[in-house]
């Protein structure tokens, strides 16, 4: 049903140039009077035409309305959008929308109504002002009728909830509503918005945006009232606060990852003490075996304290921070260098494609933690394929350092896995393939340089990991600052004989045996 005291309030508003039209069930124009001929183009053919297929209301944003009208009976209103006339002139439109319907529910009709607001009180004055604050606001703003549905909202609220404003208007905000924010805040809301004596409402909140990510906000919405003390329009502002809710969960995350590294070097050392000994026995048992049985026995033993000692050697590394000793070291090299023992170790199906483009950049680093967290990214990725798929080595430059992203063809990371996959311990490898420090040690030395460590994953397309680095300490630079070096001679690389760099007392022989997981 439409609403006939506002259907006549608009007929008879003198400040509103109206035109007004009768579309039949399918959009096409039955009749209408001769302001809405000249806002649609003045051409005598229009009757009969569907204002579906009208290039100017489409562009204006009001053939989704028009198509809710239709299909759902809709009765509603569009703000002040922009209309190209059949003059050529841009205007301010007000459109709205009301289903005539039968007795039986069926529609019958829909009258619309244009009404040109372009030189009303809309932008006169503070009107003009406050629409263009409206516009620009980098926060989320909307704007609801008396029933909670949706009159407007702005650029900020169609860029955070992936919305267009078209889709949104004459929609609930239940639409963006999250079933994790209780019950009993909508109560306590709208029992503010009634209140005459209150009049607005405060709180934070948990929306969901159009994919079905969570957006926390703090939301403030004000009643507005008429002359008469009526409720007009509701208007809310929400501020996004994905953002700081992920830097605070990242500081608790590293307050807790510096008590937690403080506990593992303590334990470490406390382990260490009885692997030596578990060693020197099994050793002295292994020479003076009587059998051959007995010394394959004490060489798995030795084998275990191997592995126990890795993830000592984990532990320590984990726990103590030092600032890395940095040197300027060219970076395709050390690419190069990573890709070469990484490839020694895994299955020729896995093809790598680089496109490095670092000639001669050098970057303040600590040569052998880089290098360490490349082959770390790098195993990883042959894991993540089970040796067989690409991986992609891509490099840039940026004004403020140098990007390295390592790209897998695997499977990509679960959603839920993904949040902590820089947690020490936590590994997704069956027993005995990982100690879940890998990647936690990575972060940390990346982030001991200045720089960051970050992940991107997409369901079945393979996963990245981004290494960001500045090329001058504390300062910007542009990529043409850059200092060239001659090319080194060619040289075999070094021999790398571990993933993690661990001072001599990580192992119980004081040497590292096998690489760690």
């Amino acid at each position: 049903m439409w609403n006939v005291p506002r259907f006549v309030g608009a007929l008879t508003d003198p400040d509103r140039p109206l035109g007004v039209a009768l579309l039949d069930h399918r959009g096409r124009l039955k009749s209408a009077n001769a302001r809405m001929i000249e806002l649609l183009g003045g051409e005598p053919n229009l009757l009969s035409t569907s204002l579906l297929d009208h290039a100017a209301f489409e562009d204006a944003g009001l053939r989704i309305p028009l198509e809710r009208a239709l299909r759902e009976q809709w009765t509603g209103s569009i703000r002040a959008t922009r209309f190209r006339s059949g003059e050529g002139k841009e205007v301010l439109l007000d459109a709205e929308f009301h289903p005539v319907v039968s007795g039986k529910g069926e529609l019958q009709e829909v009258i619309l109504l244009l009404a040109d607001v372009t030189a009303g009180p809309f932008q006169a004055g503070r009107a003009s002002m406050f629409y263009h604050a409206f516009l620009h606001s980098s926060n989320a703003i909307e704007i609801t009728d008396r029933e909670g549905l949706y009159v407007d909202v702005n650029p900020a609220f169609e860029r955070i909830y992936g919305y267009r404003r078209e889709e949104i208007v004459g929609q609930s905000p239940r639409l963006i509503s999250s079933p994790k924010t209780p019950r009993a805040l909508f109560t306590d809301m709208w029992a503010a918005l009634t209140d005459p004596a209150r009049g607005g409402w405060g709180g934070e909140l948990t929306n969901v945006d159009r994919n079905g990510r969570e957006r926390p906000v703090f939301l403030e919405i004000n009643t507005l009232r008429d002359a008469q003390g009526e409720v007009s329009y509701y208007i809310g502002v929400a501020t996004d606060l994905t953002e700081l809710k992920l830097l605070q969960l990242q500081s608790i995350r590293a307050e807790r990852l510096a008590s937690l590294g403080q506990l593992a070097a303590g334990v470490a050392h406390e382990l260490n003490t009885p692997l030596a000994n578990i060693m020197l026995i099994a050793e002295s048992l292994q020479r003076r075996a009587p059998s051959s049985w007995v010394s394959s026995r004490a060489e798995a033993v030795i084998g275990q304290v191997d592995v126990a000692s890795q993830v000592v050697a984990g532990l320590l590394d984990f726990g103590r921070y030092h600032p890395p000793i940095t040197e300027e070291v060219e970076l395709a090299p050390l690419l190069e260098e990573a890709v070469q023992f990484v490839r020694g170790k895994h299955s020729d199906a896995v093809e790598i494609v680089r496109e490095v483009d670092l000639p001669g950049l050098r970057a303040p680093i600590n040569r052998i933690q880089i290098l360490q967290v490349l082959v770390n990214l790098l195993n990883n990725a042959y894991d993540a394929m089970n040796d067989r798929g690409t991986i992609r080595l891509e490099t840039k430059t940026t004004p403020e350092g140098v990007e390295i992203a390592i790209t897998d063809s695997g499977p990509g990371i679960p959603d839920p896995v993904l949040p902590h996959i820089f947690e020490p311990f936590f590994t997704t490898k069956t027993d005995g393939k990982g100690t879940g420090l890998g990647l936690a040690i990575c972060h940390g030395i990346v982030t001991g340089h200045g720089g960051t460590l970050s992940v991107a994953t997409s369901s079945g397309q393979g996963t990245t990991f981004t290494i960001r680095l500045p090329l001058v300490r504390g300062k910007s630079i542009s990529p043409r600052t850059a200092v060239p070096v001659p090319a080194p001679p060619s040289s075999p690389p070094p021999r790398v004989k571990s993933r993690t760099a661990s001072p001599p007392d990580a192992h119980p022989r004081g040497r590292r045996r096998s690489v760690v997981p």
